[in-house]
């Protein structure tokens, strides 16, 4: 039984996607085991941008099959568009990519719940695609299941109560108009046409394939310091990016898990509100994001940018069990003349000797760095470790003792041949 992790070891956007992508070549299966529409995944194959956000990017892998996990709240709406683009991309994807029939639906009235949540003042900076609220039904015990769709009855039902209860908080809370029940059925009873050749029994499949020794590469979306449990909660999602959400939201056992990677930028990105302690609100900060085209997959929003975190990633290390790192873009950096990187924190002048969870801590802390070096070349041709200028090695080798991980793959660009596998 072989099963490897794929975690995002930041706050998301690290380039999972391109990771993926390029370890899905001697991978069976790719399963995406947690989130939602709300993950944005950018690969280039040939010269061609693919951005997915629900399908694992292993798709594009003409003998890989993909799974969508139970863990994963499902926008029916999104998956099918998805399927379209990759479709009108002569990608196919029939037969060989399969849904969780335990998988949870994401409803209109979670969207509609979400995007009205954040015109408050209390706004988290969500990408207003319903999947806290769905999560949230999901473990109040009133969502709704791929499954349920199998019985109009009995979904139209639980769809009418949980409109009854959703229509009391959009007219009496947010003063927004009702939903209707008849209609909200109807377009999900559509869905399930459209949907029924993807779902399968997921976890029976995967752990069918393990049994015959198929490869398993399991993904999560966003990023660890984004966990519901070991992120800066408030600002976090709404389930276990963390590699110990791999088991539970694909139904596989833990003694299935052979290695974790984690993979981090050269520098650190966040979206969306919340404490960042690296960020650079400057012209440094500016170059990052132009340089390395720091806008959303998903909604397009800038991110925050800033040098690298070594000290948080030294936890999201801990607490995922990386067993080895995937370095990306590690090209943006080519501009700079020093390279600052955090290693460690300062709170009321007192060095702390591991992440804060508690928010007013975080949002008091001094980041502590080091300067190195930087390398003023680029780097986006070289083909091993030896071609990068001395300065940049040093820069890897840094973070490696740091870290006491090591670095296996460094990306220097967005093709997948702009890849250093050490």
């Amino acid at each position: 039984m072989s099963i490897k992790v794929i975690v995002g070891a930041q706050w998301g956007d690290e380039g999972k996607g391109k990771i993926v992508d390029l370890l899905s070549e001697d991978i069976d299966i790719v399963a995406r085991y947690q989130g939602g529409a709300n993950a944005g995944h950018t690969v280039v194959v040939d010269g061609k941008t693919y951005v997915l956000h629900l399908i694992p990017s292993g798709i594009l892998h003409p003998g890989v099959a993909c799974v969508i996990g139970n863990g994963v709240v499902l926008d029916p709406q999104a998956f099918l568009e998805e399927v379209k683009f990759l479709e009108s991309l002569n990608v196919n994807v029939h037969g060989r990519l399969f849904i969780s029939h335990n998988a949870h639906l994401i409803m209109p009235y979670h969207k509609l719940i979400d995007s009205l949540k954040e015109q408050g003042a209390s706004k988290i900076g969500t990408t207003g695609r319903g999947i806290g609220p769905a999560y949230i039904d999901k473990f109040a015990r009133v969502g709704i299941k791929i499954v349920d769709l199998l019985h109009r009855d009995n979904l139209v039902k639980k769809i009418r109560s949980n409109i009854e209860d959703k229509n009391q908080l959009l007219s009496k809370i947010y003063n927004s108009s009702e939903m209707d029940v008849n209609e909200i059925v109807d377009t999900y009873i559509h869905y399930d046409e459209e949907l029924d050749e993807f779902i399968k029994d997921t976890s029976l499949y995967l752990n069918q394939q393990l049994k015959e020794g198929k490869r398993v590469l399991a993904e999560g979306a966003q990023g660890a310091m984004l966990d519901v449990d070991f992120g800066t909660y408030p600002y976090v999602t709404s389930s276990n990016p963390t590699s110990g959400g791999a088991c539970t939201g694909l139904g596989v056992p833990p003694t299935a898990v052979e290695s974790i990677v984690g993979v981090a930028k050269a520098y650190t990105t966040r979206v969306g509100n919340g404490p960042f302690p690296t960020e650079q609100l400057n012209e440094t900060g500016e170059t990052l994001r132009k340089i390395g085209g720091e806008y959303g997959a998903t909604t397009g929003r800038p991110r925050r940018c800033g040098w690298l975190d070594l000290f948080s990633l030294k936890y999201s290390v801990m607490v995922n069990g990386i067993e080895e790192i995937a370095l990306t873009k590690l090209d943006v950096l080519d501009q700079f003349d020093e390279i600052k990187v955090c290693v460690g924190y300062k709170y009321n002048d007192k060095p702390l000797k591991t992440f804060p969870l508690d928010l007013c801590t975080i949002e008091g802390i001094e980041p502590v760095y080091e300067t190195l070096p930087g390398w003023n070349s680029g780097i986006s041709g070289a083909k091993n470790m030896s071609e990068l200028p001395a300065n940049c090695r040093f820069y890897v080798e840094y973070i490696e003792r740091y870290l006491e991980v090591p670095l296996k793959i460094v990306s220097v660009g967005a093709m997948r041949a702009q890849t250093i596998v050490r």
